[in-house]
């Protein structure tokens, strides 16, 4: 009987899984390496959408050019609308200036700014975001003029 129960008797299990520490050291290293992968992720993103945004504002002051030539030079006062619909009475206006019938936006979804007659540029208007905090004048606005 001794060599029958033998023949039938579960060969011994293979180590199924890890153990407690193995599973701890791989945590701990995953960390390390997402605490030196991420904040450099984070600051790429920020310049990505900084000069996402910068091109956006140098497609509206083509845009506004091209605007300002069909109106003898002058930059239209009333705001950026007019670069995507006539208000009905300008016999000059050969738009829609910017494509997709509505205005731009910035890289964080909202609409960028714009002064005309300007007081920071000397001959284009000013057009701006308030970049990715979005406060109006504070130290990360993306702006087209030069501080």
């Amino acid at each position: 009987m001794r060599s029958v129960s033998r023949r039938f008797a579960r060969p011994a299990a293979p180590r199924a899984g890890f153990t407690l520490m193995e599973l701890l050291i791989v945590l701990a290293i995953i960390g390390v390496i997402a605490a030196i992968a991420v904040p450099a992720l984070l600051g790429q993103q920020k310049k990505a959408m900084i000069k996402a945004t910068m091109a956006t504002i140098n497609g509206v002051e083509s845009a506004l050019k091209i605007y300002a030539a069909d109106h003898s030079g002058d930059y239209p006062a009333e705001g950026l609308e007019i670069l995507i619909s006539n208000p009905g009475n300008d016999k000059e206006w050969s738009g829609p200036y910017l494509e997709g019938g509505r205005l731009p936006l910035d890289a964080w979804g909202n609409a960028l700014s714009y002064q005309f007659p300007p007081q920071n540029n000397l001959d284009k208007p000013d057009i701006w975001s308030n970049g990715p905090d979005r406060q109006p004048n504070t130290a990360d606005d993306v702006i087209n003029w030069q501080q």
